[in-house]
């Protein structure tokens, strides 16, 4: 059985590796509380650009309240801070389309959280990540999703370096193009992450749900819900 990476020492080494430079990311988050001690921690070695690209949530409603809760944590982290100390972090808003996210799920609907239907999901959106910060010259892309006890981490580091590869092949292709962003190995509930971003969460009063976002996530926590009580 192959040794299992720790994707947290990888990040560590990438780190030290810098040298005080700081590269451009952009990272993929899935909502504000998430995010909290992600940005806190990374804003430190990195100039950073929010991707917020969340087609999984069924909901209009919900996506609105989530995407306005980490547009308000950024810039109150953006006034909290001296541009001397960390660079602005700035945000993006991709598309809200949840019918991909439907389409993609398609026959699917009944497995259980957590397994292939998750995985495409986080391809969806890790692959949309990748496309951007292609076009837009970033060095590096991530996610803000292994900050979760209930994401995989190897698996959504499995699909980043899988997509950093397919882009770096596209441009051995043909004449040399730009150099292709590189994916930013994590696993942020590592080093007590997931509990800061508890923390900060309670500091900030931050809008919080129990569930992932989509409506199989949410059928899921209701049933839940419903055994235990």
């Amino acid at each position: 059985m192959p040794n299992q990476v720790n994707y947290q020492k990888e990040l560590d080494k990438l780190i030290a590796e810098l040298n005080g430079r700081k590269p451009t990311l952009l990272l993929h988050s899935c909502c504000a509380p998430c995010s909290s001690y992600v940005l806190e921690y990374l804003r430190q070695f990195f100039v950073i650009t929010v991707f917020y690209y969340n087609p999984n949530i069924s909901f209009e409603e919900e996506y609105r309240k989530r995407v306005e809760e980490q547009k308000r944590l950024i810039d109150t982290f953006n006034k909290e801070v001296s541009v001397l100390d960390f660079a602005p972090i700035q945000i993006i808003e991709g598309d809200y389309e949840p019918q991909l996210f439907y389409e993609m799920a398609k026959g699917r609907e009944d497995l259980p959280e957590g397994g292939e239907r998750c995985f495409d999901c986080y391809r969806l959106r890790l692959n949309a990540t990748a496309d951007l910060a292609k076009q837009k010259g970033f060095d590096y892309f991530g996610t803000t999703l292994t900050i979760s006890p209930l994401k995989n981490a190897a698996k959504l580091n499995e699909i980043g370096i899988s997509l950093q590869e397919d882009m770096a092949n596209r441009n051995s292709v043909g004449q040399a193009v730009m150099q292709s962003p590189r994916w930013l190995p994590s696993d942020f509930k590592k080093k007590n992450g997931y509990k800061r971003s508890i923390e900060l969460s309670a500091e900030y009063d931050l809008y919080r749900q129990d569930y992932c976002g989509c409506v199989y996530s949410k059928r899921d926590r209701d049933t839940q819900k419903h055994c235990e009580n």
